[in-house]
């Protein structure tokens, strides 16, 4: 199956959230491949800790090979290459978690009849090769989102199972935006219809992901005032009428993942060991994300609201 990570804007939790879900499958045992096309900058293996790709690869990364100057995109095994001491200590009922990196300095291009083709060769043989193909995307209306959906949409692929998570933050702003990527003018439904996609198929295949949500009941907000907790909770009510007029709303998300204070600092995976020993990420936050991934592949989550 194929999953594509979306998002209007920067920011959302997009690449950080998708990894972690990537790594939460790996560990129930699937076969993850991790397919890097924010292709303005290619830097999830910053994410899995993996230092020799950072800010993309040398030679062979996924610029290279849509643009024919490579023959095979570079795989990276992460459980081999990390620096993370968790993943080194692979467990042993994970599945394979590989990353495809794109070019150090690559940026985003204009993509032509050669670049979708090669783009089909590559989600054909990952679909084949692994359980879950996460592709993550360049934030925005970008040549990455139109790529994939003509990818998608032609015969070669009809058979292939994609979704689509679209990720954005809980404020006024990016509700808007996100909505706007999905449903507005030359947003993911209307350009995929455009390329020939059956609308209603599409519809059912998108879901919503609200990232760094602040849940005013946690103990980490018990501090506030109580108009600062009136003020969160009226902000919160006004975001969720916000969403469902405009068709975000509760029935097309796929889950929620709280404000995590160490996802402020750091864009990392969050693991079990972070959680119990060392006690510096929390439970509802693993919980979430262990949800979200299960949900992926659950048909009773997709399909028309």
């Amino acid at each position: 199956m194929l999953v594509f990570a979306a998002s209007d804007k920067g920011g959302t939790g997009r690449s950080v959230t998708s990894a972690n879900l990537a790594y939460q499958r790996a560990l129930t045992g699937d076969h993850v491949a991790y397919v890097d096309f924010d292709f303005g900058s290619p830097t999830a293996a910053a994410v899995f800790d993996v230092p020799s790709a950072m800010r993309g690869i040398a030679e062979r990364g996924l610029h290279s090979y849509l643009e024919g100057e490579a023959d095979e995109p570079a795989g990276i095994d992460i459980w081999r290459h990390t620096e993370h001491p968790m993943l080194r200590a692979r467990q042993n009922q994970s599945g394979r978690l590989v990353l495809y990196p794109g070019d150090i300095g690559g940026g985003e291009f204009a993509t032509g009849e050669d670049a979708l083709e090669r783009c089909i060769d590559l989600l054909l043989r990952l679909n084949g090769e692994f359980d879950l193909v996460v592709v993550d995307l360049s934030a925005g209306r970008s040549y990455a989102v139109d790529l994939v959906l003509a990818a998608t949409a032609h015969p070669r692929m009809r058979h292939v199972p994609y979704r689509w998570l679209v990720f954005h933050r809980w404020t006024h702003q990016h509700v808007i935006a996100a909505a706007g990527l999905v449903h507005k003018e030359n947003g993911i439904v209307r350009s995929g219809v455009d390329r020939g996609h059956d609308e209603e198929t599409l519809q059912g295949n998108i879901r919503f992901v609200r990232a760094a949500v602040p849940d005013p009941e946690s103990p980490l907000w018990s501090q506030v005032s109580h108009a600062q907790e009136a003020w969160m909770q009226s902000c919160n009510k006004a975001l969720r009428r916000l969403a469902a007029d405009q068709r975000i709303g509760d029935s097309v998300v796929l889950g929620t993942v709280p404000l995590e204070p160490i996802l402020q600092w750091r864009e990392q995976l969050i693991t079990e060991d972070d959680v119990l020993s060392t006690q510096i990420a929390n439970k509802e936050t693993l919980e979430a994300l262990e949800e979200i991934a299960r949900r992926l592949t659950d048909d009773s989550c997709w399909g028309r609201p």
